[in-house]
């Protein structure tokens, strides 16, 4: 996803709300920070709010993100608030994570990506969770109609309604929830899912 259009469609809007201060949490983000713990990787971190929110909690977040705009707003932001945030500049669309993490977040970033590296990267977000661990993600599914945010030529996916929890058998499912919101034009329709990786059996 590096240098797309999907990133400078991004940029434009990280610059704004930077500019204008805007660092709220958005709904997705406001029900899964109770669940971020921890040792914390954040995939496609945009500004960071996510980030900032659990590290002042206590976490310790490793926070990527293909934008330039959103990556050096967070170094700021953690710099200022003295939050323990790593926040680097990285291409996630062939990132593979480096070790294990109690809490790994995706949120608002496979669907940028053509389906078979979308299904990849979540497999390896799935395997980037610890045991007892938790993972936090959302994408975009079918039905949804609004592709501004999208470039064509990149590719995108639009998951299937029940690939999540497919790809979570066996785990225990926190917060599973499919939601429509309108767009500038059409809507979007995601699916969010807390799911919490088992522990490891012990011995006998």
């Amino acid at each position: 996803m590096a240098d797309s259009g999907s990133v400078r469609f991004f940029d434009t809007q990280f610059q704004r709300q930077a500019a204008a201060g805007e660092f709220g949490l958005n709904p997705f983000e406001i029900r899964a920070l109770p669940h971020v713990r921890g040792e914390v990787i954040d995939l496609g971190c945009g500004l960071g709010n996510l980030a900032c929110a659990a590290a002042a909690r206590g976490a310790h977040v490793l926070a990527l993100d293909a934008s330039p705009v959103a990556i050096e707003s967070l170094k700021q932001r953690a710099h200022a608030g003295a939050l323990a945030i790593d926040a680097r500049l990285a291409d996630l669309t062939d990132y593979v994570p480096e070790g294990t993490f109690d809490t790994v977040i995706a949120i608002g970033l496979f669907m940028f990506f053509p389906c078979p590296l979308a299904r990849r990267q979540l497999a390896r977000a799935l395997e980037a969770v610890r045991p007892g661990g938790t993972l936090i993600v959302n994408v975009l599914i079918e039905g949804t109609t609004f592709m501004g945010m999208f470039d064509e030529k990149a590719g995108y996916c639009l998951f299937g309604e029940e690939e999540l929890p497919q790809a979570l058998t066996g785990w225990r499912l926190v917060d599973d929830r499919v939601e429509q919101i309108p767009a500038p034009v059409g809507i979007k329709r995601f699916r969010t899912t807390i799911a919490c990786r088992a522990h490891a059996p012990t011995g006998p």
